[in-house]
């Protein structure tokens, strides 16, 4: 019910968007006289910061169109190397000189716990000069129907499996956050079945390998309540009209502004 009422006032604030926005336009025009004064910019302030905090806000672009490798700039693009209905996993390839050493292959695991994978876009701009980089970009469950099946922790530990798998031997994992727990369970059951394609190395950063340590009130609230109280009252049916109308999810606008 809080996921449609969520819905229902994000669709019924859509005038009152509008017309702020229209009403910082008029403020801010320099063509308006009113606008250079103190009067002007706090109301185009107001009306700014109103539907800009009411704004839902669409995935961005990783924008990584060149890097610099030995000094020299090459062109970076985008490919989709592996694709499944809740994840793609995206090549930052570049043109490289036939003679460039690619450098190590690295897959991040990027959260996807309510953030886009362009979380990480400054991590992936960093390790481009060095690496061959591929990124986990993990679909808005709302968007995907229900028709495409479920996914859960087993379905993301499986997904990841058939990730490394496809990637090779070869390959170092990187988990950021979140990822880490579904990441170390994957290449655990790798190495205890003896399978070939267990990631060469792995890294997790910030993430709740030991939620004992350092216990935060996410955990405290894990301790108190017990798994149909959370079913009961965080597992919601998305709304129509999204593509995966009827799906349960935890609706990420809990615990994250980018729902």
């Amino acid at each position: 019910m809080y996921y449609q009422l969520y819905e229902f006032n994000h669709a019924a604030l859509q005038p009152a968007r509008a017309y702020a926005d229209a009403v910082r336009l008029f403020y801010s025009n320099p063509l308006n006289p009113v606008a250079k004064t103190y009067f002007g910019r706090t109301v185009a302030a107001a009306a700014e910061v109103f539907e800009r905090s009411t704004r839902r806000y669409t995935k961005p672009e990783f924008g990584l169109t060149e890097t610099s490798v030995n000094g020299v700039k090459v062109a970076v693009r985008e490919q989709t190397v592996w694709s499944q209905p809740f994840c793609d996993v995206i090549r930052f390839k570049r043109d490289l000189p036939e003679s460039a050493h690619p450098g190590p292959k690295i897959l991040m695991v990027a959260p996807m716990s309510g953030h886009y994978a362009t979380l990480l876009r400054g991590t992936v701009e960093t390790m481009l000069p060095y690496a061959d980089v591929y990124i986990t970009d993990w679909a808005d469950a709302r968007m995907v129907p229900v028709t495409d099946g479920s996914f859960d922790l087993d379905d993301y530990i499986d997904y990841l499996i058939d990730i490394f798998d496809h990637m090779g031997p070869d390959t170092h994992v990187m988990a950021v956050c979140q990822p880490s727990v579904p990441v170390l369970a994957a290449i655990a059951l790798m190495e205890a079945r003896g399978e070939k394609n267990v990631p060469a190395s792995m890294t997790l950063m910030g993430g709740p390998i030991d939620t004992r340590k350092n216990p935060t009130a996410v955990n405290e609230l894990a301790e108190q309540k017990d798994i149909s109280w959370f079913r009961d009252n965080v597992i919601m049916p998305v709304p129509w009209p999204n593509p995966g109308f009827m799906r349960h999810v935890y609706p990420a606008f809990f615990s994250s502004p980018a729902s």
